[in-house]
C-alpha cells in the first residue's frame, strides 16, 4: 500500500510549529484536558509506566507524571523540537523521559506499558489497523488505552469552500468513527468505547484561520498535495466561498473529534483478521457515549 501521508513533511512542519505550538493550540489543549479527565477509569490503580504517544510539548505528559510521580512516564514524539519543550512544561523534580520515535514503529518492548495515551496525534497515521495493533503489542493485559483523532467532519467549512470553486481542497483525509470501531476491534482491545463531539471555532477572517493552522503544525501533509498556494487568484475565490458562512462577523470553523477507550486484551486473545470475526460484532455496536 502507498504512503498516504509524507511522514518527512510532517516532521518538518510540526517541527517549526514546536515553539508556539502550546500558546496556540486552544483546541488542542481543551481535547487533552478532556481525554485526561478519562484517566479516572482507572480508579485507584498505580500504572507503572505511561505512554504519551504523540505527545507534542508534554503538557499531558507532565500532567500525568504529576498525578503519578511514582510511574515511569515516556514522551514520544516524531517531532524532535516538540521534545525539546518538554521540559517546559514539566518539572525538573518530576522529570519525564523522552523518545524521538515514530508512533507505527514503537521502539519498545511488548507489553510494557499500563496506559497508552494518544491525543490528535492518529489523523496523522494512513493505516490505522496497524498503528493500533503496534498500541495492543506495547500495552499490558488490562492496560488502558485512551486516544483522540480528527474526524472527517473537521476543517468541513474550509473543503467546502475550496469544492465550491472546483478546487482539490488541501486537507488531509481522515478517518470516521467506522473506521476507528473497526480498527479497535481489529486489533483485539477489550470494552472499546468511543465518543464523538464537534466543537465550532470562529475567526475573523479566512486568513486567521489558514495562519492559525499553519501554527499548529496542521498542513496539508499528503505526498500528492499541490506544492505552493495556486496563486491570489485561486485564494481569493475561496475566500469569497467561505465568506457565504459569516454569521454575527465572524467565520465558523468546525471540528469533528473522535475519542476512543479501550483496555487490553488478555495474553493470547486472538486478533481479529481479515474481517472474519467483525461480522459477528460490528463496530456500529460498539458504545456511543454522548456529552
Amino acid at each position: 500500500m502507498s504512503s498516504v501521508f509524507d511522514r518527512r513533511q510532517l516532521r518538518r512542519a510540526f517541527g517549526r510549529a514546536a515553539p508556539n505550538y502550546a500558546a496556540v493550540a486552544a483546541l488542542q489543549r481543551e481535547v487533552e484536558a478532556r481525554l485526561l479527565e478519562q484517566l479516572d477509569y482507572l480508579d485507584d490503580r498505580q500504572p507503572a509506566r505511561i505512554l504519551d504517544l504523540g505527545s507534542g510539548p508534554g503538557r499531558a505528559a507532565g500532567a500525568m507524571k504529576k498525578r503519578w510521580p511514582k510511574a515511569e512516564v515516556l514522551a514520544l514524539d516524531a517531532a524532535l523540537p516538540m521534545l525539546r519543550e518538554v521540559p517546559r512544561h514539566t518539572r525538573f523534580w518530576r522529570p519525564v523521559k523522552r523518545i524521538c520515535a515514530d508512533v507505527t514503529a514503537l521502539p519498545l518492548a511488548d507489553q510494557c506499558a499500563d496506559v497508552l495515551f494518544s491525543s490528535l496525534c492518529l489523523q496523522w497515521v494512513e493505516d490505522l489497523p496497524t498503528v493500533l495493533a503496534e498500541f495492543r503489542r506495547v500495552l499490558r493485559p488490562d492496560g488502558l488505552l485512551l486516544f483522540s483523532t480528527f474526524g472527517p467532519g473537521t476543517l468541513a467549512e474550509l473543503r467546502e469552500a475550496y469544492e465550491a470553486v472546483g478546487e482539490v481542497p488541501p486537507l488531509s483525509p481522515f478517518a470516521a468513527i467506522q473506521q476507528v470501531g473497526d480498527a479497535l476491534l481489529a486489533a483485539g482491545f477489550k470494552d472499546p468505547v468511543i465518543d464523538r463531539d464537534t466543537y465550532t471555532l470562529t475567526y475573523p477572517d479566512l486568513r486567521s484561520l489558514m495562519h492559525e493552522l499553519r501554527a499548529i503544525g496542521a498542513s496539508d501533509a499528503r505526498h500528492d498535495r499541490p506544492r505552493g498556494l495556486g496563486g491570489r487568484r485561486r485564494l481569493q475565490q475561496v475566500t469569497a466561498a467561505y465568506e457565504n458562512r459569516r454569521r454575527d462577523d465572524v467565520l465558523p470553523s468546525s471540528w469533528e473529534v473522535i475519542t476512543a477507550q479501550a483496555w487490553g486484551p488478555a495474553p493470547g486473545a486472538p486478533r481479529r483478521s481479515g474481517g472474519a470475526d467483525l461480522a459477528s460484532f460490528p463496530a456500529d455496536r460498539i458504545p456511543l457515549r454522548r456529552r
